[in-house]
């Protein structure tokens, strides 16, 4: 039962937003569609111990839905023309119709930041439906409760359905209006894939390439918008160092002990002309485009002593401006250390640590280690890279933080 639960969990991770957006195509009902799939996985836990995993477990899951779709409709007593048209349809398709269509993901991410939804609400679900992420999982990227994050999810469906939402594209003139949501819920998908928040990978690849191949496309819709660019550039630059940031077995390998020859210098050569897009537009830089900048200083640094520091102190500073947060001011603080010393980012993160900001978090811990230990404050270090390890859900970078700490 337990490797076939982690099959399911396998086959969600890489299909499900797929899936998904399969069925929201079919019954016009995101939330209907989601709850779909997942009655459609409890199927797979009982019948795949038994019946062997299916060739195209995609198909498998989507056909399974259907038919609960269908049966769902005609138990209705009042069942209307147009439900019993779809279901006439579904029936008439093949068995293995399912067949992966690029454009409707990014529709159902456009759906999912709908207008008539809260911004908490439209990451909440466009994270669920379309990254494939659990509660928890949401819950720690976001910072707020579990339960809060169930709320958002199970109150965005019921709306959508009340608003009777399509699945359908928006007419351009109201992407702009969605277009910092979809640009934000697109780059957490991307930041979950680059550092998973929990689980024993690091990297979820296939979430980060999700996100930058949305990102490509809606380039390619709103050639004339700086940010869409921007993001695109931020995450090229990022997806660049993939090859180099897991060791043999899967562990975490820092930006300054990277082999940088194992860069993909053609991504970065990508994110450069999609940052050169974004600054030709004239129209100054914006949060992504400003973070892009910052990697972009990275990946053309011969080494981690070589990196222009000062410019990206100077690009934080900018990015806190614009776009104030906790992480950004931690960002900067390593960078002032880098730029300047250790004892100049410490007194930054102090400041953090006595505001309350990032409670909870790995974060602050691991970064004021780091300070500590490069100050010679040895016992200190270790005490907070201990905290930091302990605080840290991805099991991965538990063990490097315990590691740095043993090594005190």
């Amino acid at each position: 039962m337990p490797d076939i639960r982690r099959t399911v969990d396998a086959v969600w991770r890489i299909e499900g937003a797929r899936i998904v957006a399969t069925l929201a195509k079919m019954t016009g009902d995101v939330g209907l569609a989601e709850d779909l799939a997942q009655e459609a996985l409890v199927d797979a836990l009982k019948q795949w111990p038994e019946s062997g995993v299916p060739q195209n477990t995609g198909a498998w899951l989507t056909t399974v839905a259907k038919r609960k779709a269908i049966d769902g409709w005609r138990r209705r007593e009042r069942v209307d023309e147009r439900y019993r048209a779809i279901a006439h349809d579904l029936e008439e398709a093949g068995e293995d119709e399912w067949q992966p269509i690029d454009d409707d993901l990014l529709r159902l991410v456009f759906i999912a930041c709908h207008p008539v939804l809260s911004r908490e609400a439209q990451v909440a679900l466009t994270l669920r439906v379309v990254a494939g992420l659990t509660a928890e999982e949401i819950a720690r990227m976001l910072l707020v409760p579990v339960a809060t994050v169930q709320q958002r999810i199970v109150r965005a469906k019921k709306t959508l359905s009340a608003a009777r939402v399509p699945f359908e594209t928006p007419e351009p003139a109201e992407w702009l209006a969605r277009l910092s949501a979809v640009l934000g819920v697109i780059y957490l998908i991307f930041t979950e894939g680059y550092a998973a928040t929990s689980g024993d990978r690091w990297i979820r690849s296939e979430l980060a390439h999700e996100a930058l191949r949305l990102g490509r496309v809606l380039a390619g819709l709103l050639p004339r918008e700086p940010e869409v660019h921007g993001l695109v550039a931020l995450m090229e630059f990022q997806s660049s160092r993939f090859a180099a940031r897991l060791g043999r077995t899967g562990e975490p390998i820092l930006l300054a002990d990277q082999d940088r020859s194992r860069w993909d210098h053609a991504q970065i050569q990508r994110g450069r002309a999609a940052l050169g897009r974004a600054d030709a537009l004239g129209r100054g830089r914006g949060s992504y485009s400003l973070q892009a900048g910052i990697a972009e200083c990275h990946a053309i640094a011969p080494s981690i002593d070589e990196t222009d520091w000062d410019r990206i102190v100077v690009l934080y500073e900018a990015l806190g401006q614009l776009a104030p947060s906790p992480v950004v001011e931690l960002n900067r603080a390593v960078a002032v250390s880098m730029a300047v010393g250790p004892a100049s980012g410490l007194a930054i993160v102090d400041r953090l640590e006595s505001e309350g900001a990032l409670r909870g978090s790995h974060l602050l811990p691991s970064v004021r280690g780091e300070l500590l230990a490069r100050l010679g404050r040895t016992e200190e270090a270790r005490s907070e890279l201990v905290i930091a390890a302990n605080l840290a859900t991805n099991e991965r970078e538990s063990a490097v933080l315990r590691a740095k700490a043993k090594a005190l």
